[in-house]
């Protein structure tokens, strides 16, 4: 039956030749994200974060993988992704090794605990700058490179990091989390909007939205919500996110098994936005 003709299956997750960027690279979710893209086939990937320090030492860790095609290669682009001056200059760094890109993983994030009544204005703005502002104007400026090989049947992908923070309550309390739930929930939009927008260019734009995963950002919180083991027992899952789990979504959402999912938010929390008082962690 034709039905049972699948167009070439074994390559369906590859990801042979392409040229990705990752913003907030350097460590975490963003780290495990671009050992994927690099382990899936990418030729280039490039590692975005404010610290050149952190961005070398990442290159060289992913460098060092040990099932790469060859010739690939991880690049470190240090910028400040919060300005438009800095999303340009990463811009320029990137377009001195190649002329186009197929991928942009819009990772790079801030978060900021406190009351509400004691919520600073200027955390406000930080957050809303960096995970908002930030994400567009990236997505914008970096466009027409996305746009040069892109096609119908192989479009460039954008992938924005949000969080399941974004689709229910985050963290209230001492440690409120308000303006990182606010730029979550506002990123999201963003991607559906920009999914509407870039598709007849050619650009695909999703959203994946983590849960728990122990990282430098989210270890503080976990500490104070019960713990890694506590949280890991509470979740319906009964464990907290692993790097793998970040890794098949991107490389399900920029390979071609993923070219005709548009405007989508994946969770990737074990199920526990659906968990009565999961995300209602009062501190």
């Amino acid at each position: 039956m034709a039905e049972a003709q699948l167009h070439d299956f074994p390559s369906l997750f590859s990801l042979d030749g392409k040229v990705a960027v990752v913003t907030g690279g350097s460590r975490g979710l963003g780290l495990n994200a671009a050992s994927a893209l690099l382990q899936a086939g990418a030729a280039k990937v490039f590692i975005s974060s404010r610290k050149a320090s952190a961005c070398t030492s990442a290159c060289a860790a992913l460098n060092a993988l040990p099932n790469l095609r060859p010739g690939a290669v991880a690049i470190p682009v240090p910028a400040d992704s919060a300005t438009l001056e800095g999303v340009r200059d990463l811009l320029a760094q990137v377009s001195k090794h190649t002329g186009h890109v197929d991928i942009l993983l819009a990772n790079a994030g801030a978060t900021w605990g406190e009351g509400f009544d004691t919520h600073p204005d200027s955390a406000f703005a930080k957050v809303m700058d960096l995970n908002v502002r930030g994400v567009f104007n990236l997505i914008r400026e970096f466009a027409p490179l996305l746009q040069k090989r892109a096609s119908v049947e192989e479009p460039s992908r954008v992938v924005i990091t949000s969080s399941v923070a974004g689709l229910g309550v985050g963290t209230l309390g001492k440690q409120g989390t308000y303006g990182y739930s606010a730029s979550k929930a506002a990123v999201l939009h963003l991607g559906r909007n920009l999914a509407v927008e870039l598709g007849p260019r050619g650009i695909t734009v999703n959203s994946i939205c983590p849960g728990f995963f122990p990282s430098k950002m989210s270890n503080g919180l976990l500490e104070m919500a019960g713990g890694l083991e506590g949280m890991g027992k509470a979740n319906p899952m009964r464990r907290l996110g692993r790097g793998e789990d970040i890794a098949g979504v991107v490389v399900y959402l920029t390979s071609r098994a993923g070219a005709h999912v548009n405007g989508a938010a994946i969770e990737i929390d074990g199920g526990a936005l659906w968990q009565r008082g999961q995300l209602d962690v009062k501190l």
